[in-house]
C-alpha cells in the first residue's frame, strides 16, 4: 500500500542518516576523549612509546580510539584498578572490501595493533605492556611516576612460559638483588627474610624452566588401531604375534 512504502522509505532514509552520523559521533568521542588527556596520561603513552615501536602521536590516537578507554580512568582513581595491560600482536584485520572465498571463508589479514585489555578476553600472543599501582592513592600528574610501574614481557607466538621466564630470570630478579632500598626493612639484602624470598624466586624460575622444557620435549605418542591385532586371538601363538 502507498502508505506502507511511504513507511519504508522513511526508515530507509533514516537508517541512511544513522550511518552518516556514526562516524561524526565517533570522532566527537575521539576528541572528547583527547581533551581528558593530562600529565598522567602522557605518562602512560610516554611509556609504551618507549617500550613499543611507535611514535606517541600513534599511541595518543590509538588510546583514544579504543573503546575500553574508561578503564584508563578507572587505574587513576582512588582505590582504582591495580592493573591496566596493553597488548600489542597481530589480530585479524578484515578488508572493507572483502568477498568469500569458496570455502566460505573471508579474507583476513594479520596486523600488529596495541589495545587495552583486561588479559582475559583476547589471547595472548605478542607482547604485554602492563602498568601496576603500588597504592590506593589517586594517581595524579604529579605522583604517577612514583605511584605507577610500568613494564612488559614478550610472548611471541603465544609462547607464554619463555616470556615469563625471560621477564623474571633477565629483569625482575637482577634488579631485585641490585636493590638497595627496602623500606622498613634496614638490614636489605642482609636480612634474613630478603635472602629466603629471593630464594624462593630463584627456585620458582628454576622450576619453571624445567617444566618448559619438559613440556617443549613431550613425546607424542602414535594412535594405533590395534583391533586388527586382537579381532582373531584364539591361542597362545596368536598373542605372540599380536604382541
Amino acid at each position: 500500500t502507498p502508505i506502507l512504502q511511504s513507511t519504508v522509505r522513511k526508515s530507509i532514509a533514516l537508517s541512511s542518516e544513522s550511518r552518516k552520523e556514526l562516524p561524526k559521533q565517533a570522532k566527537v568521542t575521539k576528541e572528547e576523549r583527547r581533551a581528558q588527556i593530562d600529565g598522567r596520561h602522557r605518562y602512560l603513552i610516554s611509556r609504551l612509546a618507549d617500550g613499543i615501536d611507535l611514535s606517541e602521536q600513534q599511541v595518543e590516537e590509538i588510546i583514544v580510539s579504543d573503546d575500553k578507554f574508561q578503564l584508563i580512568e578507572q587505574f587513576f582513581a582512588p582505590s582504582g584498578l591495580k592493573k591496566l595491560l596493553f597488548f600489542y600482536q597481530d589480530v585479524l584485520q578484515q578488508k572493507s572490501n572483502a568477498s568469500l572465498r569458496p570455502d566460505g571463508s573471508t579474507n583476513n589479514l594479520p596486523q600488529k595493533k596495541l589495545f587495552i585489555t583486561m588479559g582475559s578476553t583476547e589471547d595472548f600472543t605478542g607482547t604485554c605492556a602492563f602498568f601496576l599501582r603500588t597504592s590506593d592513592e589517586v594517581v595524579t600528574a604529579s605522583n604517577v611516576s612514583q605511584e605507577v610501574n610500568f613494564g612488559m614481557f614478550d610472548c611471541t607466538n603465544g609462547n607464554i612460559l619463555q616470556g615469563l621466564e625471560f621477564f623474571l630470570s633477565q629483569i625482575m630478579i637482577p634488579a631485585l638483588k641490585s636493590q638497595q632500598n627496602w623500606g622498613a626493612v634496614k638490614e636489605g639484602l642482609k636480612n634474613s627474610q630478603i635472602q629466603e624470598f629471593l630464594y624462593a624466586v630463584d627456585k620458582f624460575v628454576s622450576t619453571l624452566s624445567s617444566s618448559r622444557q619438559n613440556i617443549e620435549d613431550k613425546i607424542q605418542l602414535t594412535k594405533v588401531d590395534i583391533d586388527i591385532y586382537v579381532r582373531n586371538l584364539q591361542n597362545p601363538s596368536d598373542y605372540i604375534t599380536a604382541g
